[in-house]
């Protein structure tokens, strides 16, 4: 296909340069045992202080561990309230028994016991992190396992810690109302990420990044989806000054449409395109806009946040 075309495909955005029909996948190996692990704090059990530690040492700790942190609404232990919690999570590549001592070491502020601890295949710690259960693993097959709802996300990524004063900021837009279905997720980065150069694969949010954000918020009725997609949009105006600028970097995987769309006619400017297409893959976009001109300049293949051809009809 050459060599233009299978860097595109491998991160360029689905359903714009065409229809993949077969692919190899080169494996990594793993241990036969990984560990997850759970430790929630709450706006009581000073979950601010702990997470704003967590962005001056996520990204630096060995490529063996993965940590993010889940930020929602829950019920708090004064009856008829709610309070912000931090739900810490992490998988390390091996036992218990290694990962202890080792989160002792560099982040004793998250206060890790055995019992917040499970040993399991790779494979099940998928389940762990998808809210399923983790046996038996043919859940995986079923595409109606977790059920459906309508929501809305929006991603940031962060290149420089967040004050703690912003973080508390952050969370208390958790406890309005409108936040009663929200969750924020937010994934480390460092390791393998710092190595591989930005425009190795059309996705660039790689070396220099702390974390990654994602805002969801989800609704049940359609009639109350303007009141949930409003708050999450004051959350990511709140969120401007504390995350990349020039461009404002997201993640594609997650389309937000408030960024800007194609025209419907067809035609859109590479200008008008560059606002959002910069966002997502920064100075990739250019290329991939060259290589959509090259194998589909008639913009077949195209969606509302596809990468268009430098003409069209």
């Amino acid at each position: 296909m050459g060599e233009d075309l299978f860097w595109a495909i491998r991160g360029g955005g689905g359903n714009t340069f065409g229809v993949v029909l077969a692919w190899k996948i080169k494996l990594v190996p793993v241990p036969p045992v990984v560990t997850v692990f759970t430790v929630n704090k709450n706006l009581e059990q000073n979950a601010t202080k702990i997470f704003h530690r967590w962005q001056y040492i996520a990204h630096k700790l060995p490529n063996d561990l993965f940590t993010a942190v889940w930020i929602m609404k829950v019920n708090s232990s004064q009856v008829g309230k709610k309070t912000v919690q931090a739900g810490f999570r992490g998988m390390f590549l091996g036992g218990v028994d290694e990962l202890i001592p080792l989160i002792q070491q560099e982040f004793p502020e998250l206060g890790l016991a055995k019992e917040n601890c499970t040993q399991m295949s790779w494979v099940q710690s998928i389940l762990y992190f998808g809210g399923l259960p983790i046996q038996p693993v043919e859940i995986l097959l079923n595409r109606n396992a977790l059920p459906r709802s309508s929501l809305k996300a929006k991603t940031d990524f962060v290149k420089e810690p967040m004050p703690e004063t912003g973080i508390e900021g952050f969370m208390n837009m958790f406890l309005e109302e409108e936040a009663d279905f929200a969750i924020t997720m937010i994934e480390a980065f460092g390791g393998k990420m710092d190595e591989i150069q930005e425009n190795e694969l059309p996705y660039p949010h790689r070396a220099g990044i702390l974390f990654e954000s994602t805002y969801i918020v989800q609704w049940t009725n359609e009639e109350d989806a303007g009141t949930y997609i409003n708050w999450i949009r004051r959350l990511y105006s709140y969120m401007a000054s504390y995350v990349s600028k020039s461009p404002r970097e997201a993640y594609h995987n997650y389309k937000d449409l408030d960024l800007g769309t194609n025209n419907v006619n067809g035609y859109t400017s590479y200008e008008q395109a560059s606002v959002w297409g910069l966002k997502y893959f920064k100075n990739n976009f250019k290329r991939l806009v060259q290589i959509k001109t090259m194998i589909d300049p008639m913009n077949f293949f195209r969606n509302e946040q596809s990468v268009p051809p430098l003409w069209s009809p």
